[in-house]
């Protein structure tokens, strides 16, 4: 039995999210939709694209040879599908991030923020090519190429040829400056550091960058993966096999929600303790509040809800990185996640109010890290079973008033998070086609961020909520 293919338009993310994907019959068991991340920018990359002193940058036409990572066809004799390259080329937008700044919307960005073409910025190439200073570069390469192999598995020139070897064990090519994207958490660090921002100079993307025309930056490691989409096969290290767990999704889901709160939180306490840029931060608050869609008081949804814990004008603070991942996070720690749920209350209270106390902020911030680092250690060792993630559905589903009067970037990481777990159930044989269309239709009402409406959306999970029952 097939799962029901998606219509409805995703969700924005880090950029307009447009009309939904299938994975294919050969990536997944179950074929179902995700959202499709579509845009001028879409980039993952680096834990600051800098020599680890472990190697040098090759490029990538180092793998993209057809006995290497080059081929047309997947093949299935051998460890790895040897077509990586030529899907990263042909499929993936990181291939054509450093394209985008040559585009009308990068020339126009960099004439607002006046840093030259932002091809040669390196406030932009950061994250949008393999940009790495010569001395790191064994040979000479085109950064053109955009982010590629390097950005997220780390200079190659020591783990080159010894990976190719039949006796190459994973924990040397590690040891050798290869990333581990193996390990979840890795992962994650390695996407976020680009999709969230890092503390390498120059890799984030603030207010002012975003006023310029740079989307927000927002991040669901699941949907992420299948949206790239991915050029390999899920496999523990040294193994032959794939993972057949079809809840693996939903473990991506888990520890990249885990590490996406732990590392957004280290970001507020290095910007809180920066007095040389300006405070508040806006980026930190919900873009929506105040970019959206002005009507009459008779149909505005924000004055009939009021505004619940601040003052009438102020601009909330963003919890979308905690809202949703906080049902899962109490049932996993309670004690972790409810001492979470005070640091950030006092966090939320105090970037709200546009407290001039930024060592207050840094405080603050700093202790909800710590104890959001307790959760990606649970949220990696944790077992993950159908049972928990219907209880998962049920619950956030069910939470749909809370989570939607957050505002519509809570409500993206509530979509996509739904649509992660009923795939993820899907794929493990329960099948709901009342839940499949129940969830299309909850991405379709984000297609237009600046005139979301909260009730409206909150009706449509708890349409979700009653087709799980």
């Amino acid at each position: 039995m097939l799962v029901a293919q998606c219509k409805a338009p995703a969700v924005v993310c880090t950029v307009l999210l447009t009309a939904a994907s299938m994975l294919t019959a050969q990536q997944a068991s179950v074929p179902a939709s995700r959202p499709q991340l579509s845009a001028f920018l879409h980039q993952a990359a680096e834990t600051g694209l800098r020599s680890s002193g472990t190697g040098l940058y090759v490029g990538p036409g180092s793998c993209s040879a057809v006995a290497c990572h080059g081929g047309i066809q997947p093949r299935s004799v051998t460890k790895v599908l040897q077509n990586e390259s030529s899907t990263w080329v042909s499929e993936d937008r990181h291939a054509k991030a450093y394209a985008a700044l040559t585009g009308p919307q990068g020339v126009q960005m960099a004439r607002i923020l006046k840093i030259g073409p932002a091809d040669k910025a390196q406030r932009c190439l950061v994250c949008h090519a393999l940009s790495v200073p010569p001395r790191e570069r064994a040979r000479v390469f085109d950064i053109s190429e955009g982010v590629s192999c390097e950005n997220c598995h780390g200079p190659a020139s020591a783990w080159l040829g010894p990976h190719i070897e039949a006796s190459a064990q994973h924990a040397r090519m590690v040891s050798l400056g290869l990333v581990d994207n193996k390990n979840l958490v890795v992962r994650a660090e390695r996407c976020l550091t680009c999709h969230l921002g890092s503390g390498v100079p120059g890799m984030q993307v603030d207010h002012e960058m975003i006023a310029a025309g740079h989307p927000d930056l927002t991040f669901e490691l699941d949907s992420y993966t299948a949206v790239e989409p991915p050029h390999w096969l899920e496999k523990a290290p040294n193994a032959k096999e794939a993972i057949a767990d079809p809840l693996f999704g939903v473990r991506a889901w888990a520890v990249g929600q885990a590490v996406q709160l732990r590392e957004s939180m280290l970001r507020l306490e290095r910007r809180a303790n920066d007095h040389a840029a300006p405070w508040p931060e806006f980026s930190e608050m919900d873009c929506f509040t105040c970019h959206h869609s002005l009507s009459g008081y008779q149909n505005s949804w924000r004055q009939k809800e009021g505004y619940p814990g601040r003052r009438p004008g102020d601009p909330p603070y963003n919890e979308a990185r905690f809202v949703v991942f906080r049902h899962l996070a109490l049932e996993a720690d309670p004690s972790a996640t409810h001492e979470l749920d005070g640091e950030l209350q006092t966090v939320a209270r105090l970037v709200t109010s546009m407290s001039s106390d930024r060592a207050r902020v840094a405080e603050g911030a700093r202790g909800a890290a710590t104890h959001a680092a307790q959760l990606v250690t649970r949220m990696q060792a944790m077992s993950y079973d159908r049972e928990r993630n219907t209880r998962l559905l049920l619950a956030i589903s069910a939470d749909a008033d809370a989570i939607s009067e957050q505002g519509e970037r809570s409500a993206e990481q509530a979509a996509m998070t739904l649509d992660s777990l009923y795939i993820a159930n899907a794929r493990a044989g329960a099948v709901n086609e009342s839940t499949r269309q129940a969830v299309n239709a909850l991405l379709q009402q984000l297609n237009n961020p600046s005139a979301y409406n909260a009730p409206q959306f909150a009706a449509q999970m708890r349409k979700v909520h009653d087709s799980l029952r």
